[in-house]
């Protein structure tokens, strides 16, 4: 996603049967690094991690269904570290994962993030630093993160190429989904490239001039 001159690499490792996007984050000058919404398959994040030489350091969630973090609990057992997010707005999904990824054979378990997540507050990956968004919509307490710097967004399951989250999960919301794409994402600058939950990256600018949900001309 960035040359190696850059501070900040990305490289998006689709898993689970559902293709989420776990994103492995790292920064170039540390070699110190993240996952974001380990879903599952944790045998493919582990090799990817060895593959780029990344030491990863914590675990970022952006919302609690399973296919984003059923695998957190376990591969942050497994690397020693700690968990960062949602908000807590979300516990209600998180201490529900066992259950819910039993329903499509991903195996999940509950957890508490050693942090939770608020708009306004800062996460680092190595010498990086996120913004953090409070993006209620899909989910009550979903979070997004976001690099100024190299203007890259990393969105869950608020956003995607031609598309918006769903909202008819327990405590969705379709206005508050809209408000959080408008109001947390479009400021971001329409030339920010977004990593989105599921599917192919795009860019905020090309998702204000053609997507179906949220185009200037449909909020219009």
């Amino acid at each position: 996603m960035a040359s190696p001159a850059q501070p900040l690499r990305a490289a998006i490792i689709p898993v689970t049967p559902l293709q989420q996007n776990c994103t492995l984050l790292w920064c170039t000058k540390t070699m110190r690094g993240a996952f974001v919404d380990p879903g599952g398959d944790l045998p493919l994040l582990k090799s990817q991690m060895e593959k780029h030489e990344v030491t990863i350091e914590k675990i970022l969630v952006t919302h609690g269904h399973f296919d984003h973090c059923g695998g957190a609990a376990q591969l942050a057992e497994d690397l020693g570290v700690e968990i960062e997010g949602p908000h807590p707005e979300d516990l209600f999904l998180l201490e529900k994962l066992d259950q819910d990824g039993l329903r499509y054979d991903v195996p999940g378990r509950s957890f508490v993030p050693s942090r939770w997540l608020d708009q306004g507050d800062i996460v680092t990956v190595g010498e990086v630093e996120f913004a953090v968004h409070h993006t209620p919509g899909h989910t009550p307490g979903h979070v997004v993160f976001h690099n100024a710097d190299s203007k890259l967004a990393i969105v869950g399951d608020v956003l995607f190429r031609g598309s918006i989250g769903r909202t008819d999960f327990p405590r969705g919301n379709h206005q508050d989904l809209i408000d959080s794409i408008v109001t947390r994402l479009w400021p971001m600058g329409d030339d920010t490239f977004f990593l989105p939950g599921h599917g192919d990256p795009s860019t905020f600018g090309q998702e204000r001039k053609s997507n179906p949900f949220v185009a200037d001309s449909v909020i219009a």
